[in-house]
């Protein structure tokens, strides 16, 4: 079995970078542009949601690429998670910092679909967003909460994933294994 796992790896990261970047641009770059040039709350509004809804098909891709890569990291270091001290920790870690992103990049999503709806100008929008009012206000706060949570939860993925690597260098995957079967072994008297 070869020791490379260049595609994996490239689609675990490529991904990750896509949806971490992404996301920031879009927080900053995106949202502030649709403040600057928007007008009315509802112009921001429509800017805003174009802009997200262009960027989802792209952000769903990416966050396949990374999942797929990380399922198949895994997979290739499982050895490693089992027998390495530290590495089930952190790896543990991000599983649970990527369900978080997971939540907060849906939630963002539905919230974004909901402001859009309430923004739009289209007749089919208008008497649909009447069948099911929101608290707009309210919506538009969640939402900006929401897509700041998305790039500083996808910002922790990338230390992880730093941590991951500095844990597969040499030096750290000898000891680190010692270290796992010392205290497996050790039976109290």
């Amino acid at each position: 079995m070869s020791e490379r796992n260049t595609v994996i790896r490239s689609l675990h990261d490529a991904g990750l970078a896509a949806w971490f970047g992404g996301s920031l641009m879009g927080a900053i770059g995106l949202n502030g542009a649709a403040k600057d040039e928007g007008g009315t709350e509802a112009a921001r509004d429509r800017i805003s949601s174009s802009g997200w809804a262009k960027w989802a098909p792209v952000n769903a891709v990416a966050i396949g690429a990374h999942l797929f890569g990380g399922g198949g990291l895994l997979v290739v270091n499982a050895h490693r998670v089992a027998a390495q001290q530290g590495v089930a920790a952190s790896t543990t870690a991000k599983t649970v910092v990527t369900v978080a992103a997971l939540a907060a990049t849906a939630y963002a999503r539905v919230l974004g679909k909901k402001v859009e709806l309430a923004s739009s100008s289209d007749p089919d929008d208008v008497e649909m967003a009447q069948k099911h009012p929101i608290d707009l206000d309210k919506a538009r706060r969640q939402l900006a909460c929401a897509q700041w949570a998305v790039p500083a939860l996808t910002g922790c993925l990338v230390v992880l994933n730093a941590l991951h690597g500095e844990q597969q260098r040499p030096d750290e995957q000898i000891p680190g294994m010692w270290e796992r079967a010392r205290s497996a072994a050790h039976f109290p008297m």
